[in-house]
């Protein structure tokens, strides 16, 4: 089972996403801010990451460079989700494969994690 990691700061938010992708058949593992991210990451082995952009101790971004700089993980595609922020993401193609805006339709989440799972 294809297992998906989903970062923010917002439980509820995490929830919502981790139920949906639940629905589609994808095993999801979540953290609370980047720092937590990496620690499942080492643990959990995810074949995709969503991200929130603001959360504390580290956010999206830096959560994004620290993945970028682990050989084990650096291949990994990287969605970022955020709303003032998008446009930060956007600006960094190296780090994030897809950049959606909240509030967020769950359809095009799913779309988007599938699309980007079908490439690696």
């Amino acid at each position: 089972m294809t297992t998906i990691l989903v970062v923010d700061d917002e439980y509820l938010i995490a929830d919502i996403l981790g139920f949906a992708l639940e629905d589609e058949g994808f095993m999801v593992v979540t953290a609370s801010n980047g720092r937590k991210a990496l620690d499942v990451l080492e643990r959990e082995r995810p074949s995709l990451i969503i991200t929130d952009f603001m959360m504390p101790v580290m956010d999206g971004q830096q959560l994004a460079e620290a993945v970028r700089a682990l050989p084990s993980v650096n291949h990994l595609p990287i969605i970022l989700m955020s709303g003032a922020q998008a446009h930060i993401g956007m600006e960094r193609s190296d780090l994030f494969d897809a950049v959606l805006a909240k509030p967020f339709k769950i359809d095009l989440i799913v779309a988007e994690v599938r699309r980007l799972l079908a490439a690696t």
